[in-house]
């Protein structure tokens, strides 16, 4: 399953460090939980996927939130060599794996 949203980047301030997300849209989500109970079980009901923004491809997972949503993670070095900011919008390129 592939994805192409545009998706605004937050932080996450629980931890010392910023991390910052995008939310995976509604409608995809409702895809990726109809999908994600056909895959076998991980931990924290992650999903593994592969991400694209820019040229920048890697490897990471997303996991359920409590808004019915899925949370990415992006990368600082990612989000640097792209000059993205909290609150800045970017398209994201989302390969869900193992499906």
């Amino acid at each position: 399953m592939e994805l192409e949203f545009e998706a605004q980047l937050w932080r996450w301030e629980v931890r010392r460090e910023d991390w910052g997300f995008v939310s995976v849209p509604p409608e995809a989500s409702i895809e990726i939980r109809e999908l994600a109970e056909v895959l076998p079980p991980r931990g924290f009901g992650s999903i593994r996927v592969e991400v694209m923004i820019g040229a920048t491809r890697w490897r990471t997972s997303i996991f359920p939130d409590g808004d019915d949503s899925y949370s990415l993670p992006i990368k600082g070095q990612v989000r640097r060599k792209h000059g993205l900011e909290i609150g800045d919008t970017t398209t994201v390129h989302l390969t869900i794996l193992d499906a």
